[in-house]
């Protein structure tokens, strides 16, 4: 990664460049300028609301292709994990893989959470918009799986 500053929360301002590693390559911010650009973070390959979210962007993909933008998806998982899940999935978009975290707390979407009754560190499930200049335009913070898919690409047309 190039650059580690966060992104600030307050939406309307520019988000830094990276440069990640992600199925199909390297992954740079800056290459996309000029697209509208979807990130969308979640927990784990191959978990059911993971699935669910991958899929809902799956099935709109050529409606997010039709509005001019790229759909990304990023977790901490390997890019072997990555490679399969795109596979068995079929998606069309990269993944981001994120082992480190770094892209993850520039971001700010490791928090803790609740797993079997234990606390973890794990990733919110949270989806960023950022415009064709490199400024992010909305967020989806703590969102869920089932519909996030559709929302944003409502976002997406009204820029």
């Amino acid at each position: 990664m190039t650059e580690s500053k966060p992104v600030p929360s307050a939406i309307g301002l520019r988000v830094p460049d990276f440069t990640v590693p992600a199925t199909g390559g390297e992954f740079t911010l800056s290459a996309y300028r000029g697209k509208p650009l979807v990130l969308y973070f979640y927990p784990k390959d191959n978990t059911p609301g993971c699935t669910t979210q991958a899929q809902q962007f799956r099935d709109l993909h050529g409606e997010f292709i039709k509005a001019g933008c790229v759909v990304v998806g990023v977790s901490r998982d390997s890019l072997k994990s990555h490679e399969s899940f795109k596979a068995k999935l079929g998606l069309p978009f990269e993944l981001i893989s994120d082992i480190e975290g770094v892209l993850c707390r520039v971001f700010d979407v490791v928090k803790n959470k609740m797993l079997y009754g234990k606390k973890v560190l794990g990733i919110e499930r949270s989806t960023f918009l950022v415009d064709a200049d490199g400024t992010l335009r909305q967020e989806w913070r703590s969102t869920k799986a089932d519909g996030n898919a559709a929302a944003v690409l409502e976002a997406v047309r009204k820029i």
